[in-house]
């Protein structure tokens, strides 16, 4: 791969790392993308990348020491945690989803937990203790959870296959060695080669559920962006509803929008699929508390795909 092209992938992923609070490895990617940019010679603006990736580690260092020594997930009372559901959420799956985009992880999985019970909810609340537990805990929080799983007869074989194939891309983007037990009469959806040796992507058929989004390209049509295309992470999902956490310092990316603006040409990323649709913002708020106090939320529900 062209170096440039290391150097802009490395900085790619120390952003989603650092974007999902996991700031180790955000850190081992931003020093990574140093080491590369120091062995060119002549580079376009040398410095000024090497000071800006210094700032990003120092920042990452003030964090990783204010998680170290204050409380893992801030808790709201009760009766704050029950106002986010009520003004978040239409359903118990939305409502446990909300908790979790402000930071209460705890009640959020216990309340996840519970829906697990419900056929309707199960592979959507198992992926989103998923995502709880990556952002709260570890990966290996996840995987330990779906070993778990594996072992009882919670989930039938495509249930269970449904949340292995959401993992295990998670997994191997982050180079963890972890083969998840694949539940048996399922086959490991591995990448398939084409003929000629490329990566075949399915597109997902109309009467299919939802693909699990891992991230999406939003170009704007307006501002200081305009033409431009800027990915921006998946945090949450609730079927067709899709969770967007926007730092504070991004702000201005997404001013601009408005409850009930259509957003057209979307490019969407999933573990198994790349395609394009369209969404229309459902919600967008300021986050007043919690760990992502001062961020913002974006909502914004598929439309067409």
């Amino acid at each position: 791969m062209d170096i440039n092209l290391q150097i802009k992938s490395l900085l790619n992923e120390a952003e989603l790392y650092r974007a999902q609070g996991l700031f180790s490895e955000a850190k081992d990617k931003y020093h990574a993308a140093s080491a590369l940019i120091h062995r060119i010679d002549r580079l376009k603006n040398k410095a000024g990348l090497l000071k800006a990736i210094s700032g990003k580690i120092e920042s990452l260092k003030k964090k990783t020491e204010k998680v170290e020594t204050g409380p893992a997930s801030p808790e709201l009372s009760e009766k704050g945690q029950n106002l986010i559901k009520n003004l978040f959420g239409d359903n118990d799956l939305q409502k446990a989803v909300a908790l979790a985009k402000f930071g209460q992880f705890e009640r959020a999985i216990v309340e996840l937990e519970a829906l697990l019970k419900d056929d309707a909810y199960r592979v959507d609340a198992a992926k989103n203790i998923m995502r709880c537990k990556m952002a709260a805990a570890s990966v290996d929080d996840a995987v330990d959870q779906y070993v778990k799983w594996y072992s009882t007869d919670l989930f039938t074989g495509n249930q269970l296959e449904s949340i292995r194939a959401y993992l295990q891309p998670i997994l191997d983007q982050k180079g963890i060695d972890k083969p998840l037990p694949v539940p048996v009469g399922e086959k490991s959806q591995k990448n398939v080669s084409t003929e000629s040796g490329g990566i075949a992507f399915s597109m997902p058929e109309p009467e299919e559920e939802i693909l699990d989004i891992t991230s999406i390209g939003i170009t704007f049509t307006s501002g200081s962006h305009k033409g431009k295309m800027v990915e921006f992470d998946v945090n949450f999902q609730s079927g067709g509803m899709l969770s967007l956490i926007i730092s504070k310092n991004d702000q201005g990316l997404i001013e601009e929008l408005k409850d009930g603006d259509t957003l057209d040409d979307i490019q969407f990323y999933s573990p198994i699929a790349m395609f394009k649709g369209a969404v229309a913002v459902a919600a967008k708020t300021r986050i007043n508390t919690g760990p992502k106090q001062g961020d913002f939320c974006l909502d914004l529900k598929i439309t067409s795909t």
